[in-house]
């Protein structure tokens, strides 16, 4: 394990990262660890990165040359993403994701899909428009009458939900099959799930309601 904190951390991959993102994400998780080039978005910004994890391929020399050699860890391995070997190398309650959204198609795909299979690393991803989490078993959310709340499996999904436009109860979630983007809150929303497979999407301007609701919710690796 090459980190572990008892507090949230901001990850920043090596996609776009707006200012207001890096600012949101630092004001829950001041504590910063890179995912290879995602270490230039924190320099740029006169913030250094307690850890840079990957393999080296994305960031440049000078910004190599501007971090302290007991921070830069390579991993060599190409089976994995940058983005899986930061969660597989860090321990933190909470994880803040930047520059894993919004960039290349199949890199965003490879990131969700690491946080399918790592359900005991709870986490949300911020990118420009939309913020990103696997359901907990439960989660209770304070939302505004009319937001936008999308669900997609990534394997066999089923639960049950209050708030919701249109209940997800009864229904058999699969990525080839149903999904459940779309769907409308009437107000406060309340999500059970009977397995880690199903992918919450909402407005970015919801994340406080999300770290509210995330405070509170059970976690996979407790059942």
């Amino acid at each position: 394990m090459i980190l572990r904190s008892d507090q949230p951390l901001t990850l920043i991959g090596g996609g776009a990262v707006s200012d207001a993102g890096f600012d949101a994400a630092l004001a829950h998780a001041p504590r910063i660890v890179a995912a290879d080039g995602g270490a230039r978005h924190a320099l740029a910004r006169g913030q250094m990165p307690e850890a840079v994890i990957g393999d080296m391929d994305s960031i440049r020399a000078g910004e190599i040359s501007a971090l302290p050699a007991d921070r830069l860890h390579r991993i060599d391995e190409q089976d994995s993403t940058d983005f899986d070997k930061v969660l597989r190398n860090v321990e933190t309650p909470l994880f803040l994701g930047l520059g894993f959204l919004g960039a290349r198609l199949d890199h965003e795909l490879a990131v969700l899909n690491t946080l399918v299979r790592q359900p005991h690393k709870r986490g949300v991803l911020i990118g420009e428009r939309d913020i990103a989490l696997l359901l907990p078993p439960a989660l209770r959310l304070d939302l505004a009458p009319g937001t936008r709340v999308s669900l997609f499996p990534f394997g066999p999904a089923s639960g049950t939900s209050d708030g919701l436009r249109w209940p997800i109860g009864g229904i058999g979630f699969s990525p080839d099959g149903r999904v459940g983007t779309s769907n409308i809150a009437d107000g406060a929303v309340y999500l059970a799930m009977t397995t880690a497979k199903m992918l919450l999407m909402l407005p970015t301007d919801c994340l406080g309601a999300m770290l509210d609701g995330l405070a509170e919710a059970p976690r996979w690796d407790s059942l």
